[in-house]
């Protein structure tokens, strides 16, 4: 198994563990992960594929993020409401981030094992551990996928389901 393989089963697994949570919660998509609040499904759903266009455009290529237009709603330190009015409709945020997954595998397939120590365009030059090469910004998007599994695996605590199917 080489790197490749080993982002696009990450990305696959991020896909089928936590994306298959959310698309569970299509009908309570604004439940909270805790009495407090949090990352209720909805705003996690966006946010990845925000964040995602955010690494694929913007941190390898050095472009603009194609979900611009939701940074307010969707960045990494936004608040999660739970007003309806303020988020796109479900259906949209699924289509948009399997428009963003689908461009992110196209971006994969075009690569060679080499290419992947090619250096990105724009990142803070404290991430590069993380945000460097294109390897490196491709595995942080499936590892990001999981990140967020807690939170919805305990949204669906609070709506009264299992934490995973």
């Amino acid at each position: 198994m080489n790197a490749i393989e080993i982002i696009r089963m990450t990305l696959d697994m991020g896909v089928n563990m936590t994306i298959s949570l959310i698309d569970d919660m299509k009908e309570a998509p604004l439940t909270s992960p805790t009495s407090k609040g949090g990352n209720h499904p909805l705003w996690v759903l966006g946010h990845l594929a925000y964040s995602e266009a955010s690494m694929t455009h913007g941190i390898m290529y050095g472009n603009e993020n194609p979900l611009e237009d939701w940074k307010a709603i969707f960045a990494d330190g936004t608040e999660p409401c739970c007003d309806a009015s303020v988020y796109p409709p479900y259906d949209e945020v699924r289509a948009r981030f399997d428009e963003v997954r689908a461009n992110t595998l196209k971006i994969l397939d075009g690569l060679t094992e080499a290419d992947l120590d090619t250096k990105c365009k724009q990142f803070p030059e404290e991430w590069e551990a993380f945000f460097g090469t294109y390897g490196k910004v491709l595995n942080i998007v499936g590892a990001h996928t999981f990140m967020h599994h807690g939170q919805v695996a305990d949204a669906r605590r609070m709506a009264g389901r299992k934490a995973n199917m």
